[in-house]
């Protein structure tokens, strides 16, 4: 369905993380009116995010702000993944809502399915077993947010889609060793490992868990894309349909930054699910696809942490 760009006014609840910050770049790119507040807005607080709402009056939402990361972040702050995850969504979906916004995009997370499940994982595999038990807290969250997504469009008429993407990676991304996802975790450690001289890097797991992974500006694009032909509450998944042994991915990873020592794999540590990758056979029947390759992405990222690594945090 065409729009007026122009007429559109267009909140990113997430503006200055990794994908809002990419949605917002594939907005304005597109020639779409991106609205900002003024000042940083607490979207766990509830009278802040009415008041932003009423001030801003958006017509479209795309809801990109949550608190993230890696199997280590999940499995120390699990409290903090449920509450900041289902207050920030609670509140953006019930205040878009009230204030009449005619689309919201929530994004969800390929955490959501369960931990066995039949491969590539279909929109309809969701709460069909056990989460996995590393992010439970998280998904958990997510879930919420899809259903409370799906319940205002099935009682208020609400367009209120949900998008689940694959793993994501790409500028803007959270280089913290402590609590980053697994690109971002490994790039770092493999950079330093490099310009250390060490014999080695160390990698949490035993290297054979599979994953899907996807630069964020085709998620961003991916959003974008949908929020412009798609009104279903059924979820919908966005990713690239190949997956890659996180053994491989270290070894791509390696050959990119240029690292000639070894790896070594703690298998003392979690894997988390033995494989995750989406069926993305319903995006793609709409007429998405992504355009960077997973070395191409991976070849940019690296490029985009030598050039901001000093403004990293130094855990």
């Amino acid at each position: 369905m065409a729009q007026d760009k122009s007429a559109l006014r267009i909140y990113v609840a997430g503006h200055t993380g990794m994908v809002g910050s990419a949605i917002y770049r594939r907005l304005e790119r597109a020639g779409y009116s991106v609205i900002k507040p003024l000042t940083r807005v607490d979207l766990c607080d509830q009278q802040l995010v009415l008041k932003l709402f009423s001030d801003l009056k958006p017509d479209w939402v795309f809801l990109a702000a949550a608190r993230v990361g890696g199997i280590h972040a999940n499995s120390i702050f699990p409290a903090q993944f449920i509450y900041q995850n289902l207050m920030i969504q609670t509140n953006v979906i019930h205040a878009a809502y009230l204030n009449g916004v005619k689309k919201l995009l929530f994004l969800g997370s390929s955490c959501i399915y369960p931990r066995i499940v039949p491969q590539p994982i279909k929109e309809e595999y969701l709460l069909s077993g056990y989460l996995e038990p590393t992010n439970k807290a998280y998904s958990v969250a997510k879930i919420a947010g899809i259903v409370m997504c799906q319940s205002y469009s099935k009682e208020y008429g609400a367009n209120f889609i949900s998008v689940m993407p694959t793993n994501l990676y790409g500028p803007n991304d959270n280089f913290d060793l402590k609590n980053s996802h697994v690109v971002p975790a490994l790039l770092r450690k493999t950079h330093e490992a490099h310009e250390a001289g060490a014999d080695f890097v160390e990698i949490w797991g035993s290297g054979n868990p599979r994953r899907e992974f996807l630069h964020v500006d085709d998620v961003a694009d991916a959003c974008l894309f949908l929020m412009e032909r798609y009104d279903s509450p059924e979820i919908i998944n966005i990713g690239s349909g190949v997956d890659i042994s996180i053994h491989d991915l270290a070894l791509l990873i390696k050959d990119i930054v240029g690292f000639k020592g070894g790896i070594r794999f703690n298998s003392d540590m979690p894997d988390g699910m033995p494989q995750k990758l989406l069926d993305v056979s319903h995006i793609s029947a709409l007429g998405w696809k992504p355009r960077l390759s997973l070395l191409q992405g991976l070849e940019s990222t690296y490029q985009w942490f030598l050039l901001n690594r000093h403004k990293l945090r130094k855990s």
